[in-house]
């Protein structure tokens, strides 16, 4: 693997790793993210965390590195309604609209990044 694509995928693994850290420093802060029509606001948050984590410590690892990319796109696809609720309650969230809008392309683009690592190597 070359030196830039290892440090892109450390990179990406580290910033799930620190997502799901965060998910139980900020619990409260990521229920608030919750739309009201999913049940079980905190253990569907702490469970996320898991993932996160989980999911970011087994894409650097080479055997377990294109099963983490594709649960991370699952994930990624799975906390998007998330991201439109936090759109539509831009009010609800200390953060400038542009943001809010913003955040909803990069879920694609986490998406696409996570894609680059599915395939074998």
């Amino acid at each position: 693997m070359k030196a830039w694509t290892l440090v892109g995928k450390v990179l990406f693994a580290v910033l799930f790793i620190a997502g799901g850290i965060g998910h139980f420093i900020a619990t409260d802060f990521y229920v608030k993210m919750m739309p009201p029509y999913l049940p079980l606001h905190r253990p569907l948050v702490l469970l996320s965390g898991v993932a996160e984590i989980a999911l970011g410590l087994l894409l650097l690892i080479p055997e377990s590195s294109r099963f983490a990319a594709w649960g991370l796109i699952a994930l990624l696809i799975a906390v998007f309604p998330a991201n439109i609720y936090i759109y539509q309650h831009q009010q609800s969230f200390p953060l400038p609209p542009l943001v809010h809008l913003l955040r909803l392309p990069l879920q694609g683009l986490l998406i696409l990044w996570a894609y680059a690592y599915t395939r074998p190597r």
